[in-house]
């Protein structure tokens, strides 16, 4: 069993919380999560699967349904189908309000699911989710950093047994998605054909500045509707955008979000690289690293801590920047080679950021080192594990 960041997480404001919210994209082990909790649970439990037409059926008066078990810990998976609950919930925990009444999980951002976020303000604790953390799968006997980054986080797509095997699942994975599962977490139709064609041009744009115009052009359509279909991408835990960083700065600045796929995994998939050895021959490789690196961290970021990007009209650049507030706390560059220098400019950007903790974050374990003063190198697993902590405390 692996042990997932979030897991105490889960208790802790359960005991404070009338409605904790689990959320993450499909298949990364929120239900797994979920009821692992329940087995340990002091209450009495109700699991109820919102893709299940019989658990659906136990709901038909939900109200009546719910009432009956006040006691219980109810675990509502996939509860996006049913937005309806929302007020409900709502209704029932005003109504007997005491802590750990609700684990809800969902696979789609309540900003995009109507009635959801209004709803239960101030009644419910989000816990972000995500797939297979680094940190989560290092003691495991099977783990190389290598294959992490090549397959993903998705816990069936770790787990398969061969690189072919692990693109069957990817396979499905990515049809299944884009043919019913959009669909359904937003109730909203989409073409499927113009939503396979973007998930494939976006593959090739992973790392790179938003541009609508430019993606409406290839496909025919409106910026209007590729900003849609993007915006429920990231909906679904599928894309990160990226935004920049301008606060306080008297420089010209880009103002335009980076795009990346939030799974490596499916990136790769999308690019149809078999193996890992193709990806280092692939010119993604830079860009992939870059956007492996960044989701590592940013799924173990604190609410208080908040991921940028940083550029520059003269050039100077940082892959990330974490800020506590609006205040800038940490630069991170990322090189896909273990022996980077320092670039112009991102000794300019640490200038114009005044951080304090600054790092390039390289492939691979070698022992840590400075590059220069006050700018350490690295491997991921030793920043995430050891400055990671340290820095964001």
């Amino acid at each position: 069993m692996i042990n997932r960041t979030y897991d105490k997480r889960i208790g802790q404001m359960l005991r404070q919380f009338p409605v904790v919210c689990l959320l993450g994209p499909r298949q990364s082990g929120k239900t797994t999560a979920a009821k692992l909790y329940a087995r340990s649970s002091r209450k009495p439990v109700l699991y109820l699967d919102m893709e299940s037409p019989a658990d659906g059926r136990r709901l038909a008066d939900a109200e009546y349904t719910l009432k009956q078990f006040k006691d219980h810990l109810v675990i509502i998976d996939e509860i996006q189908f049913r937005p309806d609950l929302f007020p409900l919930l709502r209704h029932l925990v005003d109504d007997f309000r005491k802590p750990g009444r609700f684990l809800i999980l969902g696979s789609a951002s309540p900003e995009l699911v109507k009635g959801a976020s209004e709803s239960l303000a101030g009644r419910v604790y989000y816990i972000d989710t995500h797939p297979l953390n680094a940190i989560e799968l290092k003691d495991q006997n099977n783990y190389t950093q290598t294959r992490h980054w090549f397959r993903g986080g998705f816990p069936d797509a770790w787990l398969a047994r061969t690189d072919s095997a692990w693109r069957d699942w990817m396979d499905g994975f990515s049809r299944t998605f884009v043919e019913r599962d959009l669909n359904n977490l937003f109730g909203v139709t989409f073409s499927n054909q113009l939503m396979h064609k973007l998930w494939h041009m976006l593959a090739h744009h992973h790392g790179g500045l938003w541009n609508a115009q430019s993606f409406a052009k290839g496909l025919d359509v409106s910026p209007t509707t590729i900003n849609r279909y993007t915006d429920y991408l990231v909906g679904a835990f599928m894309l990160r955008k990226l935004q920049p960083y301008y606060a306080h700065s008297r420089k010209r600045l880009l103002k335009t979000p980076k795009v990346y796929f939030r799974d490596s995994g499916l990136l790769h998939y999308l690019l149809e690289l078999p193996n890992s050895k193709s990806l280092q021959l692939h010119p993604v490789l830079g860009y992939s690293w870059e956007g492996y690196v960044i989701e590592q961290i940013c799924q173990l970021l604190n609410p208080r801590i908040q991921p940028y990007y940083y550029r520059t009209q003269d050039g100077s650049e940082m892959d990330l920047v974490l800020t506590r507030g609006a205040i800038p706390h940490a630069c991170i560059e990322i090189k896909s080679t273990r022996s980077p220098s320092v670039s112009r400019g991102m000794r300019e950007s640490i200038q114009d950021l005044q951080t304090q903790h600054n790092y390039i974050i390289v492939p691979g374990s070698s022992e840590p080192y400075y590059a220069e003063s006050k700018i350490k190198v690295m491997g991921i697993e030793a920043f995430l594990e050891k400055d990671y902590k340290r820095i964001t405390k």
